[in-house]
């Protein structure tokens, strides 16, 4: 307890810095559990630039755009009824989803050092099982998030179920 109220204080005090430093810890979480529990490569196979990488990704990317993006939806969309969190669901997983995953799967291609005619067709043959895995998780997670969780908790909440979706997306982006 005395942890989530030093979270909640220091939200309070820097709320962009701390939502951008959670996203990126919990991102290199994520890859760490793919990388030791998926990927069973144990600790002298692990990737550290591969985890430092996708802390990157999560500080540098993941955490300003979502972020970012939670604020604009909330101006879009004020409220927080039942039809208010399926309106921003819909227009989450209907527009930013599928335009913010092409952008990560390529950003990470590309600090993987591919080439943009290897990116390309990573990404034509990652993409389509990514988004449709999206699918099956976040619609009904950003639903209750939309209609339950106070804006500035979202991002936090989100990379929290993300551990699991962080341990995904970095097998998945990964995967030669």
């Amino acid at each position: 307890m005395a942890l989530w109220r030093a979270y909640q204080r220091a939200l309070t005090a820097h709320p962009w810095k701390v939502q951008v430093l959670t996203a990126g810890s919990l991102m290199g979480l994520g890859d760490v559990i793919s990388q030791q529990l998926v990927e069973r490569r144990g600790l002298q196979a692990h990737k550290t630039g591969r985890t430092l990488t996708m802390v990157s990704l999560g500080c540098g990317f993941v955490g300003p755009v979502v972020g970012g993006w939670y604020k604009v939806l909330d101006r879009l969309i004020p409220g927080t009824t039942k039809v208010d969190a399926l309106k921003k669901m819909l227009l989450d997983q209907g527009g930013f989803a599928p335009c913010f995953l092409g952008c990560f799967l390529s950003l990470v291609g590309t600090l993987n050092g591919l080439s943009a005619q290897d990116n390309w067709a990573k990404l034509q043959q990652d993409y389509p099982d990514a988004l449709i895995t999206n699918y099956y998780l976040w619609p009904a997670v950003q639903l209750a998030n939309f209609y339950v969780v106070p804006l500035h908790y979202r991002l936090a909440v989100v990379q929290c179920v993300a551990v699991i979706w962080n341990s995904y997306l970095s097998w998945k982006a990964h995967r030669l």
